[in-house]
Parts: structure tokens; C-alpha cells; sequence
């Protein structure tokens, strides 16, 4: 495993890190499971373990608190997120300064841990003044609850520059990273956002780098669903409206591309991500300890110069850009 700065600070990420949006909890031997996969992500090196407090209705931190606290504490990197609703009422919800600070002494609670290393805004709240988010959470690192902030989705460049202009002004501790969904299929932040984070030193830790499963291969043009996978199950559909016959026209050719390399598709994806240099690590999930392991190969690997030429040709992808005259 390799390790990059996040950003412009001091902590190191592992590059392939372990998510639990959709770990399984459902029963003790799912939970048994998952917790024998964070153990062996630690034993290969991953540093990084990617939380929050809607997942599983609190249930994820406390399963992630109570199989990492085997480690010492110092060798690992956990994180959480703040926003949507932990109650009925309507303080239990968003990034007023109030929810935030409840929300972080739950969080700390579920994970039996005295402070979170990364914390971030799982989404952006329209409804409560941005200076008050960024200095309840400059606080937050002030206490000690918290090392490092950051956001998470919906948080466009222009929120960013925004935020890191109130920063300046009000003297608050830094905003260090973002978390926004990128793989070769959505590749939004290649527009605006690296850029604005390489102007302010702030990392990157994408998460969904595989395209919710469509970039592993295991689904095929004119194939059956496979039995079990995302796409049979998935609540809100987001690797189904993915599955369309152009996007597994260009995973065949990708897939083509990985076996020259002597590589699995989901080492060739992930590496490509590693590519650019701003991102710190690649959050990724695992629903068996081949796959993790198999994840894990993908730091270190670099993809020759042709090969990135072919896959941005099947990719296709053109940057927004505006020519007048």
C-alpha cells in the first residue's frame, strides 16, 4: 500500500480506502463478516475508513467504532458526516451550528473513540448561514472533537471558493478536503472542482469510484442481472440507470484494455483515478475479501501513457469550456 498527503496537510491516506455506505449489517454473521473485511483492509495496509452517521441509522459507526478499536488508535484514519435527519425534529437536521455539535458527541458515542479525524457535510444546507457551519466546525478542531473538515456532495466550486473566502475573513481553521462521487462514467469534478482544490491545497477522496459496480465487469451487454449484485437490490436505482448499452459498450472495450495490462477492470478504474494528483485516496466498498484485496492492488499501479490515450478515447469525455470569437 501507498500513501499520499491529503492536500495540503500533514496526514497521510492509504490510496485505496474502505467505505461503509453499503456494508451489510443486517444479521450477526453479516456483521461478523464485515468486520473480518475491515480487519483484513487494516492487515494490507488501508489506513482509511469512511463513515457516516445515516448509515444504517447509526448502526455503521458503531460496527466500524467497535471492530477498529482492536488497533491502536493513532494507526488508523476514521471519518463521519453531518446533515441529514437523526430525529423528528427539526434541530435534528442540517449544519446549523446546533445539529452539528449534537450530531459529533452521537457520532463520538457510536465509534467509542474521543475525536473523529475527518468530519465532513454530507451535503450542503441552504438554510443555514455558511459562517455559522464553518465555525461551528473550526471549532469542532478547536475542542479536539475533530482533526480535520471537509464537504461532501453538492458542494459546487463556487461553494467552495465561497467557504474558503469566509475562512479567511473569520480566521477559522481550514477547509482540508472533499468528498464528491467520481469515476470514469461521471467525471464532473474534472470541470471546475480539481482545479479550485489545487488553488486551495484541498484534497480529494472520491467516493462510488466504481461506478456502483458497473465498472467491476460483472455486468454484460445482453446478460441477465447477476444473482445478488447491486442492480437486483439497490433501493434508489443508481447502478440500474447506469447499465445502459452505450456505457457497457465502453466497459467491454475498458475490460479489453485491463487484460492487456494483466489487471482486473476494478484495479484499472481505481488506478485511473489515482492518476490525478490531487486525489488523496479512493473510497471504496467490498462485499467479499477477494474483492477488497483485489481493490487493494490498485495502489502503486500506473497506467502506461497509451493505455490512458485509449481510454480517454473510449471515454470520450470533453471538459466544459466557453470560446467566444
Amino acid at each position: 500500500m501507498e500513501y499520499r498527503n491529503m492536500g495540503r496537510s500533514g496526514l497521510k491516506l492509504s490510496e485505496v480506502a474502505l467505505g461503509s455506505w453499503m456494508t451489510d449489517l443486517k444479521d450477526s454473521a453479516a456483521g461478523a463478516a464485515a468486520s473480518e473485511m475491515m480487519k483484513q483492509a487494516y492487515e494490507n495496509g488501508v489506513n482509511f475508513f469512511d463513515c457516516a452517521d445515516a448509515y444504517s441509522g447509526g448502526e455503521a459507526e458503531r460496527h466500524m467504532g467497535a471492530t477498529l478499536k482492536q488497533f491502536p488508535r493513532s494507526s488508523y484514519v476514521i471519518s463521519s458526516k453531518v446533515f441529514f435527519p437523526t430525529g423528528p425534529s427539526v434541530t435534528q437536521r442540517g449544519l446549523s451550528r446546533k445539529h452539528i455539535f449534537d450530531s459529533i458527541d452521537s457520532t463520538l458515542k457510536n465509534m467509542q473513540v474521543d475525536y473523529v479525524d475527518l468530519y465532513f457535510c454530507h451535503r450542503y444546507d441552504t438554510t443555514t448561514p455558511l459562517d455559522e457551519t464553518l465555525q461551528a466546525l473550526s471549532d469542532l478542531v478547536a475542542q479536539g472533537k475533530i482533526l480535520y473538515y471537509g464537504v461532501s456532495e453538492e458542494w459546487s466550486a463556487a461553494r467552495i471558493n465561497k467557504a474558503v473566502g469566509i475562512i479567511k475573513e473569520l480566521g477559522l481553521r481550514p477547509l482540508s478536503v472533499i468528498q464528491p462521487q467520481y469515476h470514469m462514467f461521471d467525471r464532473y469534478i474534472e470541470h471546475e472542482i480539481i482545479g479550485v482544490c489545487e488553488d486551495h491545497g484541498i484534497g480529494i477522496v472520491p467516493f462510488s469510484p466504481l461506478a456502483q459496480g458497473l465498472l467491476t465487469g460483472k455486468y454484460r451487454k445482453g446478460a441477465p442481472l447477476p444473482a445478488g449484485s447491486r442492480a437486483t437490490h439497490q433501493a434508489d436505482k443508481q447502478i440500474n440507470a447506469l447499465l445502459t448499452d452505450e456505457n457497457l459498450d465502453k466497459v467491454h472495450e475498458l475490460q479489453q484494455i485491463a487484460d492487456e495490462l494483466g489487471v482486473s477492470l476494478s484495479v484499472l478504474a481505481l488506478s485511473w483515478i489515482l492518476r490525478q494528483r490531487m486525489v488523496s485516496s479512493v473510497i471504496t466498498g467490498a462485499s467479499s475479501p477477494g474483492q477488497l484485496l483485489g481493490n487493494v492492488q490498485a495502489s502503486g499501479f500506473t497506467i502506461p501513457a497509451d493505455a490512458l490515450e485509449r481510454i480517454e478515447k473510449i471515454l470520450g469525455f470533453t471538459p466544459f469550456s466557453r470560446h467566444v470569437g
